[in-house]
């Protein structure tokens, strides 16, 4: 037999071989390219602090459409100080009783912020809505005032951006059956989520009409599909970059100067340290 014959693959394996390699690219070229849009965010993180600017990022969406992964892959290299995260908990019985806008206001930004609301004022229109926290009436006035709301907070000078995460019925449950054979993702499946699953069209519905009659031209939504997560992230952060206008800060690198010198009546402490075991191996 010739020693350089190769067997055939089947076009199954062929297939199989295609699909892989097209993955290992997409995988890598996903990677360059985040990290490219993360210097950007940390450029614009920069002129944020510099000019004093302040920014609202909305993130909006179906349960497991990635809001969690977005948020995580704009904010894991910049500063907790300017880009803020909001995850706000059920209300307290004292916030039921104020205006519903009221704990929300709190937490727009100061100059130099940026703030990213996971999930936000827009639960009154969704998830109160579908669940019964909230009545019909209520429901329907908030969609009537929210856009008036925002256009006080864009006309004091505020970037106002809001996403919709959008994911297919079958991608969803795939995430969901994946976060329950998970016992590293089971925390991140809750009563709520199934009552999600359960309830899809009652969903559609409401987000349907709070779409509609939520957009304005002073805060348009934006939809990002995220059935294919990587795809959505670089989407959304590109689009992100685009939507402000800052221009890039010079950095001003500082002159370390000289270490001090280790004085001469310098005594080592040789008192009993507990020093955490290496286990690393």
């Amino acid at each position: 037999m010739d020693e350089n014959y190769e067997p055939a693959q089947t076009d199954g394996a062929a297939d199989r071989v295609a699909k892989d390699n097209k993955k290992k690219k997409k995988s890598w070229d996903y990677d360059k390219e985040i990290g490219r849009l993360q210097v950007e965010l940390a450029d614009l993180q920069a002129w944020i602090k510099k000019a004093g600017a302040r920014v609202v990022i909305i993130f909006e969406g179906r349960d497991a459409a990635g809001k969690g992964g977005m948020i995580k892959r704009i904010t894991e290299k910049v500063s907790p100080r300017v880009f803020r995260v909001v995850a706000l908990p059920a209300p307290t019985d004292r916030e039921k009783s104020q205006i519903y806008m009221q704990r929300y206001i709190a937490h727009l930004p100061a100059a130099g912020e940026i703030v990213i609301f996971d999930r936000s004022w827009y639960n009154r229109a969704g998830v109160d809505r579908v669940m019964g926290f909230c009545s019909e009436k209520k429901a329907q006035r908030f969609l009537e005032l929210a856009p008036r709301f925002e256009a006080a907070i864009v006309e004091s000078g505020v970037i106002l951006l809001k996403y919709f995460l959008t994911v297919s019925e079958e991608e969803q449950e795939r995430r969901f059956r994946r976060r329950i054979d998970d016992p590293v993702r089971q925390w991140k499946l809750s009563p709520m989520d199934v009552e999600s699953y359960q309830r899809w069209w009652d969903y559609t519905r409401v987000y349907d009409e709070m779409l509609r009659m939520t957009d304005s031209n002073h805060a348009p939504w934006w939809v990002v599909p995220s059935d294919d997560k990587k795809r959505g992230r670089v989407n959304c952060i590109s689009h992100i970059l685009q939507s402000i206008p800052y221009e890039r800060v010079k950095f001003d690198a500082p002159d370390l100067g000289k270490r001090q010198k280790r004085p001469s009546d310098f005594v080592e402490d040789r008192s009993i340290r507990h020093v955490v075991p290496d286990t690393a191996s």
